[in-house]
């Protein structure tokens, strides 16, 4: 999708978030250019790998908790299968783009697996309100503008705001907010899928799955493995997903101006792995590259000299400590 929003925007304060990015997508050579149109389309293979390996997870950190049959054990199993279902989150988003199967039964694979498990989205509901955030980028009639706008979604914050955000967040008290965030209204049509699921499907896969946890006893570890990380760490998971995609409440900002590039530490992959989302500036310039080759447009950028390096974040506590910082006075970004 193109950005509507302009690439330079006039009366809008660049001191607390510079642009990592230099110039967006205009200013590739035609060589780069080259390169970043094969890199488009459905990438199958790791979409499917990152999609098993997820449930392997998932499933092997249950059936260990269960036979430590401890509250320690309990305690980090529910964080783990956190992780993972922002995993699957961040699936539904590629598919939403046809970034994992693009067969007429794409959509319903991604559903069944992914999003009807996360029991709040479908891909056909997210790529609505999702496509939109990309053509209409921080303008009126973005979804995201509006559900992210006010006090609680700007930056820059104390640590103090940071950790009781988080906190509520985890604690499960913003679960029903968060949930109703998920679902902004749009009367944009103008992506809907061209192969959609039966009406039947989501209300059929809630009853076999309500019949099979009754028959074999499985509601106990539903609710703790499953129901319980889902409303307190993934929540927390998500916000802090959110603050790092975007710096909100700037009408018309441009990506540049608005989109942190972070490059996490190996330790912050293998603990909160991402799938590249937060390499965000590169998604929006380029929403039909895969997760998977979201580093190779880096490399080009890279290559190219279109980085303003002292503007990168290199870590997760980087960025952290930029926009905490950043609430008494501006200091330069620490590497």
């Amino acid at each position: 999708m193109n950005n509507s929003a302009p690439e330079d925007v006039t009366g809008i304060d660049k001191s607390l978030l510079p642009p990592a990015v230099k110039g967006g997508k205009t200013i590739i050579s035609p060589d780069g250019r080259a390169e970043i149109a094969k890199l488009m389309g459905a990438r199958p293979l790791p979409f499917t790998f990152q999609l098993i390996f997820a449930w392997f997870v998932i499933i092997g950190t249950i059936i260990w908790a269960t036979w430590m049959n401890t509250i320690w054990a309990s305690i980090l199993a529910v964080i783990i299968v956190a992780t993972r279902q922002n995993i699957l989150g961040l699936l539904v988003h590629e598919q939403a783009h046809v970034l994992g199967y693009r067969s007429k039964y794409g959509d319903l694979l991604v559903n069944l697996f992914a999003a009807f498990p996360l029991m709040v989205l479908t891909v056909q509901g997210y790529a609505q309100v999702h496509l939109a955030h990309h053509r209409d980028f921080n303008l009126a009639t973005d979804p995201d503008f509006i559900r992210k706008s006010g006090k609680n979604w700007s930056i820059p914050k104390t640590t103090f705001e940071i950790v009781k955000i988080l906190l509520i967040d985890i604690t499960g008290f913003n679960t029903l907010k968060l949930i109703s965030g998920k679902n902004v209204k749009t009367e944009n049509m103008a992506f809907a899928r061209r192969h959609k699921d039966p009406a039947w499907i989501r209300p059929l896969y809630f009853i076999i799955v309500a019949i099979a946890l009754t028959y074999f006893g499985g509601w106990r570890f539903f609710l703790l493995y499953w129901a319980l990380p889902a409303i307190t760490v993934t929540q927390a998971i998500n916000t802090w997903g959110a603050i790092c995609e975007h710096k909100y409440n700037l009408s018309g900002a441009s990506v540049a101006d608005s989109t942190p590039l972070i490059i996490p530490r190996w330790w912050e992959k293998i603990l909160l792995p991402d799938l590249n989302f937060s390499l965000h500036p590169y998604h929006h310039y380029f929403p039909g590259v895969s997760f998977s080759l979201l580093p190779k447009v880096h490399e080009i950028y890279c290559r190219e000299g279109l980085l303003n390096q002292e503007n990168v974040f290199f870590s997760n506590f980087s960025f952290l400590k930029f926009i905490t910082t950043h609430k008494k006075k501006n200091k330069p970004i620490q590497q």
